[in-house]
């Protein structure tokens, strides 16, 4: 069938188109036949005598031209033959499916080095390594070079359907890239990776010591980074007195973190005279693309590592960071000079600007509603048009929201999302509070609108947060974001100036964040809330933000009724309804009040999708655990999502994740 159609696709190629002329010439011999049927005679004899030339002449140039093909597919033939047999790579073909080797040449018969048995086994059996699902993707290249005993191989390959239903045959040529591997090995171990050492509490560890007493004690910092150094034959310059520049190979930095940077434990044992004990932050900065970016990358690592609460290492990769360490209880490590500084930066913003945008987190907590009161008091100060986005009903702090919201100040502050980004321009000064990441602002359409932005958040900076603000006012040590907000306005503002609900709104937030001042609690939370207490906040009105009715308590009770206990100390509680994330995070408070329970954790879905809230007390940073599932939040409350998951599914995941945590922490 297929011959028969290849020959007449050949014929209409040696057609002529000569038939048209012997066509014509016999309608003309008919004709002449009218008027002389000798002379039509002839010339029909002639048109016969042209017709058969003709046609034995399209015969032979149609039989040379097949005769010519068949000698070139022959010629092609042989040479594919041997070009694969000859070739300078080894090529094997095999069925993906059941792995079955078809067909190699000599070299793969000596790169397997069983060519022996080579068609009575599976291409898996001889090169373990060598998976085909690339094939199967559609890729021609493997995404890895295949090692096959001393030698690795860049796999090139395509499939070919044999006619067979859903059958195929892989074609795969191996190429050697040993020699290149090995150079692109020691190039990458021997690249250099940039570090910046702080110790945290240099000042603390001074503080009252004579200058021999400190000379000794800095000697033993410097001993013991050298010692932890000395194997990498890196370089430690010590260029202030609490900060060193390190220079290591890629090669003993990886050392380093498959140790987990067992250098933080061996600073900590380094205790001044007056019992303090050295915490050390590390950041590091790799694969930059010259020694000033990698020195940058350090940089902000270290101020990432600083802004989670120290005693820790960040390693900024590109763009990904990582996180060594960071476990250890926080200590308060605050002083009023920056909280007047940044008052004072504040205030200069505030006078350039025509209209101030304030905006917390998504589904806002009393600690949002609280920064957002003392933010709007501070503009109210100032003489400044301010607005705040309004969250979609419903949100735990909805119905304290309305409460502030019929005060006579605070009448059209409140609006939605498309109107905040309809007012945002450069001249625009956009606060965010209570969060540093951008995706999980109200509105990040306005972090992307050119006006200049403010952060006020307390929590652990994550890897994603809002980069380059105008303002940034990020403690990791304060209690809450209306703390920190609460300082501001004890600077800006004068007696009398805040208004009793905005005081109260602002001591909720406290109240919230520091589980009624027994969590994250330092002098200076306390200072915060006298003074809001002095400005004239209601403990008992603040008390009743935190009530709720009968069937939240309930709901609360059966979802702590279900908890079960992991590993002992984990409570983990599942609920197959939505509750809302508000009872979730109390019922997860509650359940850390159980003798033993060290953190608790409560799964629940919301919107499609499971939510984790998750509580600790002082031994468990559950910010870690939950920044393994792509969550985040500081030591003592953090939370995550899951995206297409439910809570069933999210368990067994949560399980590994502990188990994880504490198996690095061992």
């Amino acid at each position: 069938m297929r011959q028969q159609t290849f020959q007449k696709a050949l014929s209409r190629l040696t057609d002529t188109g000569f038939r048209l002329f012997f066509v014509t010439g016999l309608v003309f011999a008919v004709l002449t036949g009218l008027y002389n049927i000798w002379l039509c005679m002839a010339e029909l004899v002639v048109l016969l005598v042209l017709y058969l030339y003709f046609q034995s002449g399209a015969i032979r140039r149609k039989q040379e031209a097949m005769d010519y093909l068949d000698h070139l597919a022959s010629g092609v033939d042989n040479a594919s033959r041997r070009t694969m047999l000859s070739s300078p790579m080894p090529i094997a073909i095999f069925r993906p499916d059941t792995d079955d080797i078809i067909w190699s040449n000599e070299r793969f018969l000596h790169l397997t080095g069983d060519p022996d048995h080579l068609f009575e086994t599976k291409l898996s059996a001889l090169v373990p390594a060598f998976q085909c699902q690339w094939l199967l993707d559609g890729e021609h290249l493997s995404p890895e070079p295949v090692p096959v005993g001393e030698k690795l191989y860049l796999v090139y390959g395509n499939l070919v359907c044999t006619g067979e239903q859903d059958s195929f045959l892989a074609t795969t040529y191996w190429v050697d890239v040993t020699q290149y591997a090995t150079v692109a090995a020691k190039f990458d171990a021997t690249r250099s990776v940039v570090g910046i050492l702080q110790v945290d509490n240099y000042e603390d560890l001074s503080r009252g010591l004579e200058e021999g007493e400190r000379a000794v004690m800095r000697s033993e910092l410097n001993n013991r980074l050298s010692a932890w150094l000395d194997p990498s034959q890196g370089l430690l310059c010590r260029y202030d007195r609490d900060h060193y520049l390190l220079l290591v190979e890629a090669a003993q930095f990886q050392v380093f973190c498959r140790k987990k940077f067992s250098l933080l434990d061996e600073i900590r044992q380094v205790q001044s005279p007056n019992g303090v004990a050295a915490t050390l932050s590390i950041g590091f900065g790799r694969n930059g693309e010259t020694p000033r970016q990698l020195h940058e990358y350090a940089s902000l690592a270290l101020d990432m590592a600083l802004s989670r609460g120290g005693d820790q290492v960040v390693v900024k990769d590109g763009n990904d960071f990582s996180f060594f360490g960071g476990r250890s209880k926080e200590t308060e490590r605050r002083t009023k000079v920056k909280s007047r500084v940044v008052a004072s930066a504040l205030s200069e913003l505030l006078a350039s600007t025509h209209q101030v945008i304030v905006m917390g987190h998504k589904y806002p907590d009393l600690d949002v509603l609280g920064a957002v009161a003392g933010v709007c008091a501070i503009a109210r100060k100032k003489d400044v048009p301010i607005k705040a986005v309004r969250a979609p009903s419903p949100y735990p702090s909805e119905e304290q929201t309305k409460q502030l919201a019929s005060l006579p100040e605070y009448q059209g502050i409140f609006i939605p999302p498309d109107e905040a980004i309809r007012l945002a321009k450069p001249t625009s000064i956009v606060v965010v509070v209570d969060t540093n990441r951008p995706e999980q602002t109200q509105v990040p359409e306005l972090l992307t609108s050119g006006a200049r932005i403010v952060v006020i958040d307390h929590h652990r900076r994550a890897a994603s947060y809002i980069e380059k603000p105008a303002l940034s006012f990020h403690d990791p040590y304060a209690s809450s974001a209306s703390e920190l907000v609460a300082e501001l306005v004890q600077y800006i503002l004068d007696n009398g100036d805040l208004k009793r609900q905005e005081a109260e709104a602002m001591l909720a937030g406290i109240v919230l964040d520091t589980k009624n001042f027994t969590m994250r609690t330092g002098s200076r939370t306390f200072e915060t809330a006298a003074f809001l207490r002095k400005a004239g906040a209601d403990t008992a009105l603040v008390h009743k933000f935190f009530q709720h009715d009968l069937r939240d308590t309930v709901t609360k009770m059966q979802i702590i009724q279900g908890a079960q206990t992991y590993r002992g100390s984990m409570a983990i509680a599942l609920t197959d309804r939505p509750v809302g994330r508000a009872i979730a995070g109390q019922a997860a408070d509650e359940m850390l009040n159980i003798a033993g329970i060290e953190a608790s954790f409560v799964l629940f879905p919301e919107a499609g999708q499971a939510y984790l809230s998750a509580r600790s007390g002082s031994n468990v940073n559950v910010q870690v655990i939950s920044e393994m599932l792509g969550g985040g939040g500081n030591a003592t409350t953090a939370g995550a999502q899951f995206p297409g998951k439910t809570t069933e599914d999210v368990l067994p995941l949560l399980k590994e994740t502990i188990d994880n945590y504490f198996d690095d922490e061992a």
